[in-house]
């Protein structure tokens, strides 16, 4: 049995240590995100944002629209500012900036629709990257799609914030 192998000794140990830690988890009231009384299914489709403006908003509403789900059953409101900033860094003699920082910032405030009680805000960064090239083209493909992967990071990140509110709680 591999319980009892000598050289599964490290094995064993990591074993049992999961086997605590399964065990506290389980005491602390622990419950999956996704779960049948998790956050993620409680969250779908209650949260409403406000109307995108820009093409940034648009991209951010679509994504976190792909984690939550479209508004149906709403009871909560999340209204929300994006700025972004580029640095550039990676200077080449006749060519500028040849890769280009973009930095993210999603100030956010969600509030209850039945008690207009805030019962979350912040905010998120993140931030992604692009190369320039010497065509005019593909350096705007290429921060069109750089900052796309913002406004998903972004999302992701909100999202995943929301799971964690205690104001949030599904109970």
């Amino acid at each position: 049995m591999w319980l009892s192998e000598r050289r599964g000794l490290t094995n064993r140990r990591g074993f049992l240590a999961g086997l605590g830690v399964l065990a506290l988890t389980a005491g602390c009231g622990f419950r999956p995100v996704y779960g049948p009384q998790g956050q993620g299914r409680a969250l779908r489709g209650a949260i409403r944002l406000e109307d995108p403006v820009t093409r940034n908003d648009f991209q951010f509403v679509t994504a976190f629209e792909d984690i939550l789900g479209r508004p149906t059953a709403t009871r909560y409101a999340l209204s929300y500012s994006i700025t972004t900033e580029e640095i550039g860094g990676g200077a080449v003699q006749n060519l500028g900036d040849t890769r280009i920082q973009v930095f993210g910032t999603l100030e956010f405030s969600v509030t209850a629709l039945d008690s207009g009680a805030e019962v979350a805000s912040g905010d998120i960064r993140n931030n992604t990257t692009y190369s320039t090239t010497s065509t005019q083209l593909a350096t705007l493909t290429a921060k069109e799609d750089a900052e796309l992967r913002l406004m998903r990071l972004l999302a992701e990140a909100l999202a995943t914030r929301l799971y964690t509110e205690p104001g949030l709680s599904p109970t």
